[in-house]
């Protein structure tokens, strides 16, 4: 049996990889100010370079072209944001998918341990079904159903047949 390639392990972890607030709140502090100043030095070269033998350019003139430019590193920091945001929510997701298969496993070995035939075949059933739903514990449920039909039959001595 084949395990499908394009679902890669996750060996238990469903938390997505993510840099901690205290190193990347300064970088970005930093970068932002690396821009910003660069934009107002920038600006200030360009319209001085441009205005040749004329006035001189004012200072609120170089702040005003700087601060129009400067939300582009705010889009591009909110872009950031929302893209950890919803690796968040997708970890959220898979664990909370991981969950319900646990509890859908739990039920389908209980009910393989029970006492009447027919809800230990639901059991079997489920179970089957189970390892097609989870790739990643799909040989677990298979080792359950072979150990399942491995284990010894003795019937009850007291049933008559008809």
């Amino acid at each position: 049996m084949s395990i499908d390639k394009r679902c890669p392990k996750q060996l238990g972890r469903h938390a997505p990889d993510l840099w901690p607030v205290w190193l990347v709140a300064p970088i970005a502090l930093v970068l932002v100010s690396a821009l910003a100043y660069g934009l107002y030095q920038g600006a200030d070269a360009l319209l001085t370079a441009e205005n040749t033998g004329k006035e001189p350019v004012k200072v609120p003139d170089i702040i005003k072209t700087t601060v129009t430019v400067l939300p582009l590193a705010g889009a591009v920091l909110a872009g950031l944001y929302a893209y950890r945001k919803q690796l968040l929510d997708e970890g959220a997701s898979h664990r909370a998918d991981a969950t319900q298969l646990a509890d859908r496993y739990t039920t389908a070995a209980e009910q393989l341990g029970h006492g009447q035939p027919a809800v230990r075949l639901a059991g079997v059933y489920a179970m089957a079904r189970l390892a097609d739903d989870w790739p990643e514990q799909r040989q677990v449920c298979i080792d359950v159903l072979c150990a399942y039909l491995r284990m010894p039959y003795e019937p009850d001595p007291l049933r008559r047949e008809p």
